[in-house]
């Protein structure tokens, strides 16, 4: 059976950097700077990366600084080539067959463009129309549902460079979408964007894989991203694939406590915490507790803080919340427990 033109297979990926050596201290000599006099090291980007990712699906890609994502990612879109290792996108090698693998991706690099500075954005899009060979009629029917969907009518006669982050970023999906790529690559697609432009791109791309069946790979730090979009999230770190669930198993086993928030009407009372149950720095009429449900259950936590046959007059809890940790703090836990891997 022919393979899905968005379906992603990588096992065992191996890419590594030879990177000049500086002196202790920042010191250099002229001899330095010579290619001949020069030390070297390397340093192994990626070793042994595997996972696959089915068509009709989105999937995040997340991990600190120098964990080895931009790599992946370059290698995927057929910029670099790897070491070691086997890659293919929908049968294709991205940079054995780069032509024909292009023509069905689309690329979305939050720090750069695909358009052009100078010229207005419709023309643009004209441009990228003829460098990919877009039928007419398809390229109409794109057309006019990316403008109306992204609201770009507004700005399609702007120069890209006098358009605002939001407004080039709305521009750079559509450009990428115009020829119907079945697989939409995204690096970062909402960084420096305002709180209402990421919600705009956030509904654009669920909308897109839902009506169109379009396959996405997203990268990014911004963990609000992740858990509005990703069914399932890949975490690198030290260049390996660290964990690879969705992600409300990661958040499961990673960090599976609760925080409790309870405010009084006077002084928060001083109550003796059993295990499992930790204070955070509060108000004085605010109770903070970390607990972890395995050991303790909220309902028990509740009747701690206003158990039966309490004295008239103790403060009793005036309003009670109880909340997961925010996925900021379950990725970091897992960056924490993983700092060390070798």
């Amino acid at each position: 059976m022919p393979s899905s033109p968005a379906r992603i297979v990588v096992e065992d990926l191996c890419k590594s950097y030879r990177v000049a050596a500086s002196p202790p201290g920042g010191r250099r000599g002229l001899a330095g700077w010579l290619p001949a006099r020069r030390s070297w090291r390397t340093i192994a980007a990626l070793r042994g990366v595997a996972f696959t990712i089915e068509p009709g699906t989105i999937t995040g890609l997340i991990g600190p600084n120098g964990a080895g994502k931009s790599t992946l990612i370059k290698i995927l879109s057929g910029i670099l080539r790897p070491d070691s290792g086997r890659v293919t996108v929908g049968g294709l090698v991205p940079w054995a067959q780069r032509l024909r693998h292009v023509a069905r991706i689309g690329v979305v690099f939050g720090q750069r463009s695909q358009l052009w500075w100078d010229l207005p954005v419709d023309d643009g899009f004209a441009l990228l129309r003829d460098i990919y060979r877009v039928p007419p009629a398809l390229y109409r029917t794109r057309r006019a549902r990316l403008v109306e969907t992204l609201r770009l009518a507004d700005f399609l006669d702007q120069p890209v460079r006098q358009l605002s982050l939001g407004q080039r970023m709305r521009a750079e999906l559509a450009a990428a979408l115009l020829h119907a790529p079945p697989l939409l690559i995204l690096d970062e697609p909402t960084i420096g964007l305002d709180a209402p432009s990421k919600l705009a791109i956030r509904a654009f791309i669920r909308d897109l894989n839902r009506q169109d069946g379009t396959t996405i790979l997203l990268t990014t730090h911004d963990m609000h991203d992740i858990e509005a979009l990703a069914e399932r999230v890949i975490v690198i770190g030290h260049g390996r694939v660290l964990a690879d669930s969705p992600f409300e198993t990661l958040r499961a086993t990673t960090l599976s406590g609760r925080r409790l928030i309870a405010t009084f009407d006077g002084p928060a009372p001083a109550i003796a915490l059993p295990a499992g149950v930790s204070r955070l720095p509060a108000a004085d009429r605010v109770l903070a507790l970390d607990f972890d449900p395995a050991r303790i259950g909220a309902a028990d936590l509740l009747r701690l803080l206003a158990p039966p046959g309490t004295p008239a007059g103790t403060a009793a809890p005036a309003d009670v919340t109880i909340t997961r940790p925010s996925i900021e703090d379950v990725i970091s836990r897992f960056y924490e427990r993983h700092a060390s891997t070798p």
